[in-house]
């Protein structure tokens, strides 16, 4: 530990209360020169004062600030409720060819039967594609690895020609990336030996 210099006090720890010193005001009864309280006729303070200004003032901007809040919240709660009435609708547009061809087929129903199938694995295209535009892709491949985060396996089989742990059947494709998904494709996968 050092050694103060002579005359001077070593000053006290960190943290330590400090006695007063000489050249600081220490608090005592009120003088004269303080400040006049309430009005003793009336009992409250003058109406100029500064300090009753500014709280004013601050309280004023401060309820303007809470109501600006409220109305920007209250917006942003109607644009986001318009704007997903908006995708609703780009999506059921994007449908609606979809539903006119099924409409088609139907009415051709006593036509040639084989020209119905056709018809119906056209508007299966269709749709397909309106969902692979909407940014799902269809996903339906045998023979890759099994990937959890894009296939569910509903079953397991023993198949000799294919390798283990491999989807040997889809029976549901599946919709969407693995970060944005519909759904998995339900597989059957290959049992490991």
């Amino acid at each position: 530990m050092p050694i103060p210099p002579q005359g001077r006090e070593p000053d006290p720890p960190e943290g330590a209360v400090q006695p007063p010193r000489g050249d600081l005001t220490q608090p005592g009864p009120p003088t004269e020169e303080a400040e006049p309280g309430p009005d003793a006729a009336t009992g409250t303070a003058a109406p100029d004062d500064e300090h009753t200004v500014a709280l004013r003032e601050a309280e004023d901007r401060w309820h303007r600030a809470l109501a600006d809040l409220d109305n920007l919240r209250k917006r942003h709660a109607r644009e986001l409720e318009r704007e997903a009435a908006a995708e609703r609708a780009r999506t059921a547009a994007a449908f609606l060819p979809v539903i006119d061809n099924l409409e088609l087929a139907l009415s051709h129903a006593a036509a040639d039967p084989d020209a119905i199938v056709e018809g119906v694995r056209a508007v299966r295209d269709q749709a397909v594609n309106v969902l692979e535009r909407l940014g799902y892709p269809r996903h339906a491949e045998k023979g890759v690895p099994f990937d959890p985060a894009r296939h569910e396996v509903v079953g397991v089989v023993q198949d000799p020609d294919a390798d283990p742990n491999t989807v040997v059947q889809v029976l549901r494709p599946g919709y969407g990336e693995a970060e944005r998904q519909l759904r998995p494709a339900a597989v059957t996968v290959a049992k490991r030996e």
